[in-house]
């Protein structure tokens, strides 16, 4: 019974981990987007790079695991397709547009209302019980962030407002995305959903930029394509399936709060890209969202 339960606790940490890595790697999107946004690209523009450089990742997987895996029913198709359109379209399009008015920090701690909206839709939708404890690691950790960005939100310009709501409405998408896969995830498996979700959202986006831009727009200096490369492959690929990964092992709600990690990547990440400075503050948000991870890696299985 010992060695069941220490054989538990090692799978659920090991999943925390890859939660983790994919916060952190996925957090890194927002200060590419800032870079590339130097070079005069829109969000469109931003998004169909991305999933451009992204998409044969997705299709090579797909491909890969339709071989051997049992088809997939009519309804499987529909809630798939539904994902995609949620998790990596809508939310990532929101999400870019959003960064055009508002700063990198701000942009996270709003992101970071998303374990917010998976608990409160896991207890009014799903009629699930959250523990003292998870309540604890996601009070300490909203407590960490808003210190750590609390002089971004009061920085902005008039755009701020309406930047503001459209990554709000990100994370309310990607908060109904992770439920959702948490569900079909057991069905499909991991890489499967993700290749298949992510083919759906590419698709979606790059049709989007052929309908709203002229084609002559995919001309763009080497630094774009160099940037596109980067946040299409380390900030998208690898983490939805790390993501997709620590959903099927540790569940919906524990992943998203170990998202939590993600403000704080950013903090370090900012400083050492964009030269940021980091404050005392900061470093005191940091270890108080560090804490709210700990005590969430002591949730009980």
């Amino acid at each position: 019974m010992a060695d069941s339960t220490s054989s538990e606790r090692k799978q659920f940490l090991i999943g925390l981990t890859i939660a983790l890595l994919g916060a952190i790697l996925f957090s890194t999107k927002a200060i590419v987007a800032k870079l590339i946004y130097r070079y005069g690209v829109d969000a469109v523009t931003l998004i169909a790079f991305r999933m451009m450089f992204s998409l044969p990742f997705f299709i090579a997987i797909g491909a890969w695991k339709a071989r051997t895996a049992v088809p997939l029913t009519r309804a499987e198709k529909g809630q798939i397709v539904i994902l995609g359109l949620l998790g990596y379209y809508l939310s990532s399009f929101l999400d870019f547009l959003g960064l055009q008015y508002i700063s990198v920090g701000l942009e996270r701690l709003i992101l970071f209302l998303t374990p917010s909206f998976v608990l409160l839709i896991s207890i009014f939708v799903m009629k699930r019980k959250i523990t003292m404890l998870e309540w604890a690691a996601l009070g300490i950790s909203y407590l960490g962030t808003v210190l750590v960005f609390v002089h971004d939100a009061r920085i902005g310009g008039s755009n701020v407002a309406l930047g503001s709501l459209l990554v709000l409405g990100s994370a309310i998408s990607y908060a109904i995305y992770l439920l959702g896969s948490g569900e079909l995830v057991k069905r499909v498996g991991a890489l499967r959903l993700v290749a298949y979700a992510m083919c759906v959202s590419s698709v979606a986006c790059i049709v989007q930029f052929f309908v709203l831009r002229p084609a002559s727009t995919l001309i763009q200096p080497m630094a774009v394509y160099g940037l596109s490369m980067i946040n299409g492959f380390f900030c998208t690929v690898m983490p939805v399936f790390l993501t997709m990964i620590a959903v099927d092992r540790i569940g919906a709600a524990t992943a998203s709060q170990a998202g939590m990690i993600g403000p704080v990547s950013i903090l370090f990440l900012a400083a050492l890209i964009l030269d940021e400075p980091i404050t005392g503050i900061q470093l005191a948000g940091t270890a108080l969202v560090l804490c709210g991870i700990y005590l969430l890696s002591k949730k009980r299985v």
